[in-house]
């Protein structure tokens, strides 16, 4: 009997845990930087975040760092929102990047920097992972300091 019960709750939790995981496909291609698409399924837990800035790198706030620190802090901003949530960054799905041009790059954002501070989250040991996403350049965001602001949408 004990070892029917094992074998059933082994089963059940075979059963239950993939299903969670099948919520959500992602299409692209291997190794790609980022996902050509994503299939939500209408079973999925979806969590939106919104848009999420840098936080400073010294202490009384004057100081954001350029755009590959600042992708990177505000990575880990959105990782704490997300894992607060019950959530990881293997299950962001979907992420819009707005740039703005960085201090010495000729009024163009800093792209490179940006993807750099991406791929220490995203393809890499701890999650192999990517996301959909669009990056793009505009004119300003909340405050001068800030060069970086992402939005995710996240679902299991």
């Amino acid at each position: 009997m004990k070892y029917f019960t094992l074998a059933a709750a082994g089963l059940a939790l075979a059963l239950t845990a993939p299903a969670a995981a099948q919520n959500v496909e992602k299409i692209g291609p291997p190794g790609g930087r980022i996902l050509t698409a994503a299939k939500v399924k209408a079973t999925a837990e979806t969590l939106y975040l919104s848009g999420t800035l840098a936080s400073p790198t010294t202490e009384g706030g004057k100081e954001y760092g350029d755009t590959k620190t600042q992708t990177i802090s505000t990575l880990k901003n959105i990782k704490a929102r997300l894992e607060a949530a019950g959530y990881t960054m293997k299950d962001i799905v979907r992420m819009d990047a707005y740039l703005v041009a960085a201090p010495g790059m000729d009024g163009k954002m800093d792209f490179a920097g940006f993807n750099a501070g991406f791929a220490e989250f995203f393809g890499t040991a701890e999650n192999p992972t990517t996301v959909t996403r669009t990056t793009m350049q505009i004119a300003a965001l909340a405050g001068p300091q800030f060069l970086v602001e992402l939005t995710v949408i996240a679902a299991k």
